[in-house]
């Protein structure tokens, strides 16, 4: 786990904060620099956003529970996309620069392989989550790893942010 973080931390600082760094600089120079610096609170994302992703991270199992839920889950999209997009536009820049951390990446890649491979190895294990209950448990389990990790990559992101100056604590 130690090993993401550092190389979200590593990745972040070498390729998100110089691009920030660019835009410090311009800002700065209409204003004072330590001004146009983003605090580490305005650019934290808000805990609600974390329970919209958790949602979308148990949809599957979410979805063989109550198929019928599908609507509800594609409006919660929905919702999520023009919060992200009006709401949170400056925290946007936070999220941008998380996808190009490499450790972003593979927390990502490591979700989508314990979705399949803990449904494949259960299944091959001869005991599948067949039952509503076992889905919805399965879909709170992922939803619950889910909104760990991000919290995780953004406590890490926004360390190496301050760390190289480029936001104030």
């Amino acid at each position: 786990m130690s090993s993401i973080g550092f190389e979200t931390a590593t990745a972040f600082t070498a390729t998100g904060a110089t691009q920030t760094a660019g835009a410090v600089e311009t800002a700065g120079a209409a204003g004072t620099a330590d001004a146009s610096r983003p605090s580490v609170a305005e650019m934290r994302l808000p805990v609600w956003f974390f329970g919209f992703e958790g949602v979308l991270a148990g949809a599957f199992d979410l979805l063989r529970a109550a198929p019928s839920a599908w609507p509800a889950l594609v409006l919660l999209a929905a919702v999520n996309l023009g919060v992200s997009l009006t709401l949170m536009r400056r925290r946007l820049k936070l999220a941008k620069l998380l996808w190009r951390g490499k450790g972003t990446r593979n927390v990502a890649i490591g979700l989508v392989a314990l979705r399949l491979g803990s449904h494949l190895v259960l299944g091959l294990l001869g005991a599948a989550v067949a039952s509503t209950l076992g889905h919805v448990l399965f879909a709170l389990a992922m939803s619950t790893v889910t909104v760990a990790l991000l919290a995780y990559v953004q406590r890490t992101a926004l360390t190496a942010l301050v760390a190289a100056g480029k936001a104030t604590a």
